[in-house]
């Protein structure tokens, strides 16, 4: 026995609706949907979010954050990325125009901020925007300096 054999019982499938085809049908003339008002008519249909004329909840719920239109949104890197750039000498200074041709930035009106997350295993010189203390340590200990802008 599998599905496709099996009979179905009396009752089981519905005909369709055939709206409009007289009074016989029992679904003439109005076509059931009834005498005037907003669904008897053509096209209508409830817009999202309608809840039946009572206040819908979008507008009944608080709106609610702040957006800072000051916000100054940093790039960052961090240590252990610094350490992977490759071979420089101490006397070179790493600016943001090298770290954008290294593919370690990507934009260069974006502010850079150095972070001290890694460790740096040779001495280097670094012009960013800002720094965190621990990163500022951490490259003066492995002998660089870190050159701030502003």
């Amino acid at each position: 026995m599998q599905l496709h054999n099996l009979e179905k019982p009396e009752g089981s499938t519905k005909p369709r609706k055939r709206i409009g085809r007289g009074p016989g049908s029992g679904t003439g003339k109005t076509c059931g949907r009834g005498h005037k008002g907003y669904k008897s008519r053509s096209g209508a249909k409830r817009r999202r979010g309608f809840e039946g004329g009572q206040m819908p909840i979008h507008r009944r719920l608080p709106k609610f954050g702040f957006t800072n239109i000051f916000r100054i949104e940093y790039t960052i890197i961090n240590l252990s990325t610094l350490d992977k750039l490759g071979d420089f000498d101490a006397s070179d200074v790493i600016t943001k125009e090298i770290l954008q041709s290294k593919k370690i930035i990507r934009n260069l009106k974006h502010p850079v901020k150095l972070l001290g997350n890694g460790d740096l295993s040779k001495a280097v010189k670094i012009q960013v925007d800002k720094a965190s203390q621990s990163a500022m340590e951490k490259v003066k200990a492995a002998g660089g300096e870190v050159l701030l802008l502003k």
